[in-house]
């Protein structure tokens, strides 16, 4: 199923980790997996604790149970090869860029990656929020009305809500992120687009701002919603991503 976590082995020195987003799942890491697995890259992608699954699932888990998640990917992809990247869409990429500052990657890439909330808010607020309204609308718009390919929007697969509780845990990690920017050494890629409507663009520059990587890049993207790996933007990160990683280790590109 598109949903569950996959794995392809290849000749290139280099093995990567995707990471999906909030809410979402492995399938809208597959597209880059596979096009990096084109291109000869071992590629893993994991399904985070109470993803892909039911919604009840996912309001039980903590951020620290995604941080072990990560880990455990890594350190499967570092019994199949010694240099490993982590590469992460959103929540995803905040996760990537908080264990690069404790785990020995090659790289990083993070797409689409907030630095914070969008709105300031308590944790108390939250808490209280979780019991009066567990599940709360994604967003004022339309669903699907940011995206600019219609038909990947109807493939997309996700939580129609977001659990009030795991707001909380996203709040919480993203606190521990902004922490461990500083520590990240590898190199960073950082992508966004500039229509993103859910995470706003400002957060790539706050993010770059802080790392500690003396290797960084931005890189923006147009005409695309906030799931950059899966929208008209596709193939644009895919050949981003595999030109990064690739100038990273020294690797051609096939």
């Amino acid at each position: 199923m598109e949903t569950e976590p996959f794995l392809r082995i290849g000749p290139a020195p280099l093995g990567v980790v995707l990471i999906h987003g909030f809410t979402g799942t492995p399938k809208e890491m597959r597209g880059l997996g596979e096009s990096l697995a084109a291109r000869g890259f071992s590629v893993l992608g994991i399904r985070l604790a109470g993803h892909a699954t039911r919604i009840e699932d996912m309001a039980r888990m903590r951020y620290t149970d995604w941080m072990a998640d990560v880990q455990d990917g890594y350190a499967l992809m570092r019994n199949i090869r010694e240099k490993v990247a982590l590469v992460g869409l959103s929540m995803g990429g905040a996760l990537s860029l908080t264990m690069a500052s404790c785990l020995e990657v090659a790289a990083v890439a993070a797409l689409s990656t907030p630095f914070e909330l969008p709105r300031p808010v308590s944790d108390w607020t939250l808490r209280l929020l979780s019991w009066i309204h567990p599940y709360l609308p994604k967003g004022k718009e339309q669903p699907g009305s940011d995206w600019f390919d219609p038909q990947a929007w109807k493939e997309h697969v996700s939580y129609p809500y977001n659990p009030a509780r795991s707001i909380l845990e996203l709040k919480r990690l993203l606190e521990e992120m902004q922490n461990a920017l500083p520590q990240v050494r590898a190199p960073v890629l950082l992508m966004h687009s500039r229509q993103d409507t859910y995470v706003p663009p400002e957060h790539m520059e706050k993010i770059y701002e802080r790392l500690g990587s003396a290797h960084k890049q931005k890189r923006w993207v147009e005409n695309a919603g906030h799931v950059i790996t899966e929208d008209r933007t596709r193939a644009e990160v895919y050949e981003a991503v595999a030109g990064f990683l690739s100038e990273v280790i020294g690797w051609p590109l096939r």
